[in-house]
């Protein structure tokens, strides 16, 4: 890029962000409003493909309005809230628009919950009904038994698409696809009084502690976001073509698929769930210039077999976080990538970074006033001054990331003020001001001639939670599973590393009653049973001595430094759950060697 271009680009960007930060939160705007402008101007042209089926910008307005008119006749009125529980699908972005046209929230569930983590959620938004596919019938089948609905409030929206399989509506639910059908496509009025402070989604996160909570994103910051990622990253024109194979109750596709789209009329070519396998010849058939990910998707497409025709891929542009430094290079070359514009930030935080200079190896600069500040990792603890205050890291030293709250930058939070309290540190650097704890580590680079704007790198995650495969996993969260087991005294969860992989793995030390009896048979059912996937520990260590801190907070960092590794654990014993396997194992020499070799496939 240019020197003038990048001027020009900055100057758009600033132009369009200064339009969204000075307009009124209170301002009635929405991102129903926004649709329905975009589709005023592209009523015919294509806004989204799936397995098949296309919807223009026009059909998707109308259909959403639809949906909008249908639950208002169920009496959903602005501010309640609506438990959404789809896979990506068109149905999805018509449906959770209807809800937000209304007023209304969409709370976004992940669809791979279950059981408790799954009731908890629709719980803890107090929904006044339940908006679920076909193809997640059993899960809430499964906790309707913990759940305070009746028929009319379970809305059952059947799969139609080719190869799926077909369940169709249980009896305890009701169909609403054909009432939908019915219903008229005309704007409504309650559209025209949403304002941009109004709540449109809760989108749920990890956090650092317990079971999930539920992150606000208001009008505001959803479009915001978008005409960030639309202008300054993606640089998107209406002919570009964005591949959008992440959840939809993920940000990442929100905001940077789905947002950036709306601001800018490029079309999605939309997938259920990601497949490394087919995403080149996909790219190719669907003419697709922009592509969004995460670390974890980028090494799996890393890890395909070499094609002459790497570099024909008509994606040229990417957006997202979590891609290494060890790839970065390395991808951009095997698949032609001219921008990657990787960011950093978290659904609920008031600042993030992004790398609008196309920098590699870089999470970019950071918006808004932020701060860098010492963390003792082993402790789990800020590092304080005599005085009280926090201390500065100097350049190249790992600090905790912290970004000021204010009236430029607020901080939205959680449904829970409770949780939203433990997320703000107060009188950082001098009496009464005001800071959102990130919970992560980052380190400032040098990445050359930058408008003079500090880059960074994301170094580590604190607290209580890692990521691993695109997901946050709270340590406590699955500690509370695997304390359920009748062998443990206690368990104690943290991410560590394995060799070319993305994010930390899960792993648990033990404290046993016995360890001798150990029934790693009924313990590997249970975690099978009762943990998601993406936060089923991959290694566990029976270790007898748990160390723990002056707040009696169980001590990870010497666990996360020692981790699987056969020569520092001493005597303990190390279980491994191999990929594909429902039972934990002993690791041996053998397959750790595999592991360190970046072989074992996880």
């Amino acid at each position: 890029m240019s020197v003038l271009q990048t001027f020009s680009m900055i100057k758009d960007v600033m132009t369009l962000a200064k339009a969204m930060k000075t307009l009124p939160v209170e301002s009635k705007h929405s991102m129903g409003m926004e649709v329905r402008k975009r589709a005023e101007l592209q009523k015919n042209e294509l806004f989204c493909i799936f397995e098949g089926k296309e919807m223009t910008w026009g059909q998707f307005d109308q259909q959403s309005n639809k949906v909008a008119h249908l639950l208002k006749s169920m009496n959903i009125q602005r501010g309640d809230s609506i438990a959404f529980f789809m896979d990506n699908r068109l149905e999805n972005l018509s449906y959770s628009l209807g809800i937000v046209k209304l007023g209304a929230i969409c709370s976004f569930i992940n669809t791979s919950l279950t059981e408790k983590p799954l009731e908890h959620c629709i719980s803890l938004v107090h929904s006044k009904k339940v908006i679920f596919g076909e193809e997640l019938v059993d899960a809430i089948n499964e906790i309707r038994s913990e759940l305070p609905y009746t028929k009319d409030d379970y809305l059952f929206v059947p799969d139609n698409y080719e190869g799926r399989e077909r369940p169709g509506c249980p009896e305890w639910a009701t169909d609403i696809s054909h009432m939908v059908a019915e219903q008229s496509d005309k704007n409504l009025q309650e559209t025209e009084e949403v304002q941009l402070k109004d709540i449109a989604y809760y989108i749920f996160t990890s956090g650092t502690t317990g079971l999930p909570k539920a992150s606000i994103i208001t009008h505001h910051r959803w479009l915001r976001m978008g005409i960030g990622f639309a202008n300054g990253a993606f640089q998107l024109k209406k002919s570009d073509r964005i591949y959008v194979a992440l959840p939809l109750y993920h940000s990442n596709a929100q905001f940077i698929g789905y947002g950036a789209a709306l601001q800018s009329g490029a079309s999605i070519f939309l997938r259920r769930k990601f497949s490394a396998s087919n995403w080149a010849d996909e790219t190719r058939k669907y003419q697709t210039t922009a592509f969004v990910y995460i670390g974890e998707v980028c090494r799996y497409l890393m890890d395909t077999p070499e094609r002459p025709d790497d570099k024909t891929v008509p994606v040229v542009k990417v957006v997202g976080n979590g891609l290494r430094p060890d790839i970065w290079m390395e991808f951009k070359k095997r698949f032609g990538i001219k921008r990657v514009s990787e960011f950093y930030g978290a659904s609920e935080g008031n600042a993030g970074c992004i790398n609008l200079f196309n920098k590699d190896k870089t999470i970019g600069a950071c918006t808004g006033v932020h701060a860098l500040i010492e963390y003792d990792v082993l402790e789990d603890k800020i590092v304080y001054d005599a005085n009280g205050f926090c201390k500065k890291v100097k350049k190249g030293q790992p600090g905790l990331m912290i970004a000021a709250i204010d009236k430029k930058s607020r901080f939205d939070g959680y449904s829970s003020k409770e949780a939203s309290e433990k997320k703000i540190l107060r009188n950082v650097f001098k009496e009464g001001d005001q800071y959102f704890n990130t919970g992560d580590l980052l380190r400032q680079i040098d990445v050359g001639f930058a408008m003079g704007l500090p880059h960074y790198e994301f170094v580590d995650r604190v607290g209580d939670t890692f990521r691993w495969k695109g997901e946050n996993v709270s340590t406590n969260e699955i500690g509370e599973i695997l304390n359920q087991h009748d062998d443990v005294v206690i368990s104690n969860v943290y991410g560590v590393e394995i060799p070319a992989t993305n994010g930390r793995a899960g792993m648990a030390a033990l404290s046993l009653k016995n360890q001798d009896t150990f029934n790693v048979d009924s313990f590997s059912k249970l975690v099978i049973e009762k943990a998601p996937s993406y936060a089923r520990p991959l290694f566990l260590r029976i270790h007898q001595e748990m160390d723990t801190t002056g707040t009696h907070k169980l001590k990870k960092g010497e666990l996360k430094e020692e981790a699987y590794h056969l020569d520092k654990v001493g005597s303990d014993k190390i279980y491994v759950l191999k990929p594909g396997a429902e039972k934990y194992s002993l690791l041996d020499k053998e397959f750790y060697d595999i592991i360190q070799k970046g072989k074992s496939g996880f």
